[in-house]
């Protein structure tokens, strides 16, 4: 967190507002490249490094556009529109340069692992956007799991599980390739899952896990239970109950009256309770 925070504060000014409309635009340029006959034209936007090293620079930075065929317009356009919604619920949560780092580490991971494939194999990887873009869903739904999606506009499912059932695709997906013997196949999608996991992990606040912070919140349990254990006994309609909180200094408790309010005493040797009118007039106990 504090990386970031750093981070944001050099390069904030540099990060493109409002990213996902652009990604829209690739994915309308996606769809007319792909609807131009003869039908091939996408092949020279694909990431290919035989290609790149005779001086098709250009593949370096149109392997993102999603290529699609005038037949798929219709999932291209509800895919496109989910993304846009979820990116800049993203943006407004995170940040644009948080969401812009997010973003484009996906793609600079896709292709690193892309460029590494090719050194030790020879194959020319084609990272999805797809998947790029299918990792932002699971990063809304680790920020906001209980917001609610209409399934058919109709079944209300929380982000949380709609997570669960894409992972499962994913999974399912990485399957197939490996039955098929294509195993090469299943690094971007890989790759993309890992960078959500690498920024989600990274953004946590670890520090309810430090071993001083559970020592704390350990003794603080103990002291609250050893406090629980004095004489909160009290008559309340000629039965003896047990209450949450009882004044040191005149006994009352929430039971008489629902507006006091009680504090323990810093101050005091143990786990000694005071309602608000004995808080700061007691004598402190010192052991």
């Amino acid at each position: 967190m504090k990386l970031l925070s750093k981070l944001e504060r050099k390069f904030g000014k540099y990060a493109i507002p409002n990213l996902m409309k652009y990604i829209i635009i690739l994915f309308g340029v996606g769809l007319l490249i792909g609807s131009m006959p003869p039908y091939t034209l996408g092949n020279y936007f694909k990431l290919d490094f035989p290609s790149i090293m005779k001086g098709q620079i250009w593949r370096l930075f149109t392997f993102i556009i999603p290529i699609s065929s005038i037949g798929g317009i219709l999932y291209t356009a509800i895919a496109a529109y989910c993304y846009y919604l979820i990116g800049n619920a993203l943006e407004r949560t995170w940040g644009a340069f948080r969401f812009n780092l997010y973003f484009f580490s996906g793609i600079f991971f896709n292709l690193l692992a892309s460029f590494i494939t090719f050194l030790f194999t020879g194959l020319s990887l084609s990272p999805s956007l797809e998947f790029i873009c299918g990792t932002l869903f699971f990063a809304l739904a680790a920020i906001y799991p209980n917001t609610e999606f209409r399934l058919y506009f109709l079944i209300p499912i929380k982000a949380k599980y709609l997570a669960w059932v894409q992972a499962a695709l994913y999974i399912f997906t990485i399957g197939s390739y490996m039955v098929k013997g294509q195993y090469f196949q299943v690094i971007p999608l890989v790759v993309a899952v890992g960078n959500f996991l690498i920024f989600f992990f990274a953004t946590r606040n670890y520090h309810g896990m430090s071993p001083q912070e559970i020592r704390r919140k350990a003794n603080f349990k103990r002291q609250m239970k050893e406090g629980r254990k004095t004489d909160n006994v009290t008559q309340f309609k000629g039965k003896n109950v047990v209450t949450r909180h009882k004044c040191a200094v005149c006994g009352r408790t929430e039971l008489d009256n629902d507006q006091l309010e009680f504090r323990f005493c810093s101050k005091c040797d143990g786990n000694y309770e005071y309602c608000m009118d004995h808080l700061f007039t007691h004598e402190h106990v010192h052991k």
